[in-house]
């Protein structure tokens, strides 16, 4: 349940943004905030929030984050203002932050046998599929009859729901050694994503060479420095920096920021198009993507197979040029083109985006010591996030500094963009998969696994030292 209704608000809210624009008289800007209020807030607050739910109890923090959820969906029901809604979207994403990861841990730990396990996520990979093809038309059907308010509320019974069968049938669990907290590494987090975020959104409002957006970018640079300084003098840091010796976790990060910029950027621009280019409804908008919905859907599952069968390298060098093609061909849409020509499109770029799910975690946690996996896999987590509010605030910052010319040929630059992230995703899933990438992986593993061996040593005899 947790899974569907955060699936459905990442592509819900797409379809309803014409409405949102006409309703709050929001800009370009205003609406790339509506989107990404939500998935920076995650980005930045899952690392902690996996912290959180290790050392206070897992069932507490998932019930906390379906409480939010609910909570901050319903305030977005009721905003008063485009101020008002982008705020009450960052407290659905505190909540947010709270579901998925903090669910998956749940499953893992509940289900013991490996038969059982896989079952248990194959339905959450059903379910997150069918999620994002209900989503669009979901979305549709309710702005279309009811208005772009009543998107949040389906999240309100399905939360309340979720919280009383957490309370009856979930165990409460905990990690036996929780990591400490890291308040300076979470900070600085929060300072370099959202302040390259901002810099991104509100250059072209405001002007590239502008004193605030020039500031903004020197503070993303003086927070990243910070955060190495910090992180690698922590004993249990936010983010471990010694994982990026790893070619392929350092390539995962990249892929999945690439990868995730293509899909955040592909839903803010097609929303825009069929509805104020072709003049379709919410509806029409939604009934229009589920041919992407539905392939995306299926090749992640083939994805899936295709990694535990033969590894990451042959998904992610496929995706890489679906995804660059998808791009291309959507650099001939006007208000003209032809259906059959959309669906086309639609489904080359599905399919590059469902492969490229399953092998950046596979690649993330590559070589990586057991019980460090999840770190690594919930840092790619970050990083998928952290992609998506990328590729709306480009894409989003290219259509307003055209505005003029018109949203098709101001378009073009942004599938562009769209389309090198393709590319990178290709070279990435190349140099990742390498074999000298998986010897640096091998090695850095060890070396890790060393490390965790000493910790413990000295933990047991009272004397922890990093």
């Amino acid at each position: 349940m947790s899974v569907f209704i955060a699936g459905v608000d990442a592509t819900i809210i797409n379809v309803a943004l014409p409405a949102i624009q006409r309703g709050m008289h929001a800009s370009v800007s205003g609406l790339q905030w509506t989107i990404d209020a939500y998935t920076l807030v995650i980005a930045c607050l899952l690392m902690l929030s996996g912290s959180l739910a290790d050392r206070f109890g897992r069932r507490r923090a998932f019930q906390t984050g379906l409480a939010l959820f609910s909570i901050g969906s319903l305030l977005c029901s009721v905003a008063p203002g485009l101020g008002w809604l982008v705020g009450f979207r960052a407290v659905q994403a505190v909540g947010g932050s709270l579901l998925n990861p903090v669910a998956m841990s749940i499953v893992v730990n509940t289900f013991t046998d490996r038969r059982e396990r896989a079952r248990a996520v194959g339905v959450w990979g059903s379910v997150a599929g069918l999620s994002l093809a209900a989503g669009p038309v979901l979305g549709g059907l309710l702005v279309s009859g009811l208005g772009w308010r009543s998107i949040f509320w389906i999240n309100v019974p399905i939360g309340i729901a979720a919280i009383v069968l957490t309370q009856r049938f979930v165990p409460e669990s905990k990690a036996a050694r929780a990591r400490r907290l890291d308040p300076f590494g979470q900070v600085l987090v929060v300072v370099l994503l959202a302040s390259i975020t901002a810099a991104i959104i509100e250059g072209p409002r405001r002007g590239w060479g502008s004193a605030s957006i020039v500031t903004l970018f020197v503070v993303a640079a003086l927070g990243a420095g910070a955060l190495v300084v910090v992180e690698t003098r922590r004993r249990d840091p936010l983010i471990d920096m010694r994982f990026f010796r790893s070619a392929p976790f350092s390539g995962a990060m990249l892929i999945a920021v690439a990868a995730f910029a293509t899909l955040g950027g592909f839903l803010f621009l097609n929303t825009l198009y069929l509805q104020d280019v072709r003049g379709e409804s919410a509806l029409g908008a939604g009934v229009r993507t589920i041919p992407m919905a539905v392939v995306m859907a299926v090749f992640a599952t083939v994805s899936g197979r295709l990694v535990a069968a033969r590894g990451p390298r042959l998904p992610l060098v496929l995706a890489g040029p679906l995804l660059a093609v998808g791009a291309l061909l959507f650099l001939r849409l006007d208000a003209r083109t032809p259906l059959w020509f959309l669906v086309v499109a639609y489904v080359v770029f599905g399919a590059g985006s469902g492969l490229v799910t399953a092998p950046i975690t596979n690649t993330a946690v590559s070589g990586m010591p057991a019980d460090q996996a999840g770190v690594a896999g919930a840092l790619a987590s970050t990083s998928r996030q952290f992609g998506s509010a990328v590729g709306v605030a480009v894409t989003g910052a290219i259509i307003a500094a055209g505005t003029g010319a018109g949203f098709v040929t101001a378009s073009h630059a942004a599938w562009a963009v769209i389309a090198g992230c393709g590319v990178a995703v290709l070279l990435g899933g190349l140099a990742s998969t390498s074999r000298w990438a998986r010897q640096t992986a091998r090695r850095n593993g060890e070396r890790l696994a060393a490390a965790r061996t000493r910790e413990v040593t000295h933990a047991d005899s009272g004397n922890t030292v990093r």
